[in-house]
């Protein structure tokens, strides 16, 4: 739908107010396997958390090719007459392709990690991340390489 493609300011928009996200990896039989996750949109990259270990943490280590979908549905598009056929969905969506790298770097966690609370709680983002928690936590950073946004109003 090249009519409808989204601006990078729209683009960046939504990464930013969107709440959720899907994160694909591949599996070691080649499937793909995907994960809901809450993220945050900074410095053109964008950056979730979770446990340490699991199946998108060792996908993600053993090959760094990625998808990633932010989506936003506004609602449907009744047809006035009532055709069934006829109705659509008004949305905007990002698609990212990236490689995916586990941040080692303390203060880099740290920063990823504030930006995840100010994002999610932001009344609890003046409180000071406790160490062993930035330590224990696994945050992913996305290098975006390609993406594209849709829309339809």
């Amino acid at each position: 739908m090249k009519t409808h493609q989204l601006t990078d300011e729209k683009i960046k928009n939504l990464l930013l107010r969107v709440q959720t996200g899907s994160f694909s990896t591949i599996n070691t039989d080649g499937t793909p396997y995907t994960t809901p996750v809450h993220f945050v949109y900074m410095d053109n990259q964008i950056y979730i958390h979770g446990l340490p270990k699991g199946q998108k943490i060792d996908n993600s280590i053993r090959n760094d090719k990625i998808g990633f979908l932010a989506y936003d549905m506004q609602g449907f598009l009744l047809d006035p007459n009532g055709a069934v056929c006829d109705t659509n969905t008004e949305y905007e969506s990002v698609i990212i392709t990236g490689n995916a790298t586990l941040v080692e770097d303390i203060e880099a966690k740290r920063i990823g990690l504030q930006n995840i609370v100010q994002k999610y709680t932001p009344h609890l983002a003046d409180l000071i991340l406790p160490e062993p928690m930035i330590k224990g936590t696994a945050v992913i950073q996305i290098n975006i390489l390609e993406v594209t946004g849709k829309y339809y109003n």
